[in-house]
């Protein structure tokens, strides 16, 4: 199996994640499926069909925070320095609107747009990859290409 690459923040985000399914989720979906078997009629019953609901979605997100941390390559970024690569944190500037936009390239379990962690597969992590402070990149994504100038790159 290949190796997922995630930082050490995301690695620990998933496993505390992964405790709270266990400890604290599925405890409680077990005893709400059992109070509503109380209720008799299981085929009409729609607390009983919500509770299974909710087991299935803890289950599959158990096994597969499970499969994620079991394969995972945790990189430590504060060692890094250089061109942009795994880990680096990246503000951009659009050369077309002015706009400035900070990044940090993680792997793909953790990538979160709201939060500003993009994805190392996404292409405009494939377009930074290799690339140094100063440099422009064009990135061609869904919308159209887009030209960007790198302003910094830090390892935090």
């Amino acid at each position: 199996m290949e190796k997922i690459p995630l930082t050490a923040r995301g690695f620990k985000e998933l496993d505390v994640e992964l405790k709270q399914l266990k400890s604290v989720e599925r405890p409680a979906v077990i005893r709400a499926i059992a109070e509503a078997r109380e209720h008799g009629d299981l085929s009409e019953n729609a607390e009983y069909h919500a509770a299974r609901e909710k087991q299935s979605f803890i289950e599959g997100r158990v096994k597969e925070l499970e499969a994620i941390l079991g394969l995972a390559d945790v990189i430590d970024i504060s060692k890094m320095s250089g061109s942009i690569k795994f880990g680096a944190t990246v503000t951009l500037v659009d050369e077309d609107t002015d706009e400035e936009k900070t990044y940090q390239l993680v792997g793909e379990p953790e990538a979160d747009l709201e939060r500003n962690l993009l994805n190392i597969k996404s292409p405009i992590a494939r377009a930074l990859i290799g690339k140094e402070e100063g440099d422009s990149v064009e990135v061609r994504a869904p919308g159209g290409a887009k030209s960007y100038e790198i302003l910094t790159v830090k390892f935090v």
